[in-house]
């Protein structure tokens, strides 16, 4: 898309320069409108494109690239995490993350998909378990009155923060930000668990980190 739009914008100031009896040169498009420098002639976006059909050369534009580089975000999140040693409920006190998107094009969005990202990432780590008969193989956790999904009393608020460093591999300098919450959040929730729990001795346990199995666990190494 950004690559297209400045095919786009070329395009439109060479129809501009003509509409405007004014040197390609003096053109400058800003704010939806091309500009002769220095005065308030303008053209709009959409009247070029229409004056672009009349005269067949039209601004409609079709680019094609090929990403040969992978984007690498990164981050660091730090949980906190509070067990009540009678029931093994784990209780989310604290959870903070720095992450690097690179450059936010829409920061609002792109805290959205992290808190999202980081709601899905403890639902693994606390409560998400599919379960599936022995005989048959069928899934008997297919329903969410048996499949536990995160909800907001589950969610602490979470501190986040970005430190973007732009990526070199593509024009606007991004980086993907979807899922790096959900990848981050498990083994930083496990990690403190398995922090609070060893001074009873508990050294690793299988996932997830259920009331029920969280006891059997400190029941065990005690």
């Amino acid at each position: 898309m950004w690559r297209a739009s400045d095919e786009i914008i070329a395009k439109g100031t060479a129809l501009a320069a003509d509409a405007l009896e004014a040197a390609e040169a003096d053109i400058r498009f800003e704010d939806g409108h091309f500009v002769v420098s220095g005065t308030d002639r303008a053209i709009g976006l959409l009247e070029i494109a229409a004056l672009g059909r009349e005269k067949n050369r039209p601004i409609d534009t079709y680019h094609a690239w090929k990403r040969e580089h992978l984007t690498f975000p990164n981050g660091a999140h730090v949980v906190e995490v509070e067990i009540d040693r009678d029931t093994g409920r784990v209780s989310l006190a604290r959870y903070t993350a720095v992450d690097d998107y690179g450059v936010l094009v829409n920061p609002m969005i792109a805290s959205g998909q992290a808190h999202g990202a980081m709601a899905q990432g403890v639902g693994q780590a606390l409560l998400e378990h599919a379960t599936y008969d022995a005989q048959s193989g069928q899934m008997v956790a297919a329903s969410f009155m048996d499949y536990a999904m995160p909800r907001a009393d589950d969610l602490p608020s979470f501190d986040l923060g970005f430190n973007g460093t732009p990526c070199t591999t593509n024009p606007l300098g991004v980086k993907g930000c979807g899922e790096a919450g959900a990848i981050a959040a498990f083994p930083a929730i496990a990690n403190a668990i398995l922090d609070a729990l060893a001074p009873l001795g508990v050294k690793d346990f299988e996932g997830p980190s259920t009331p029920a199995h969280v006891w059997q666990a400190m029941q065990a190494a005690r």
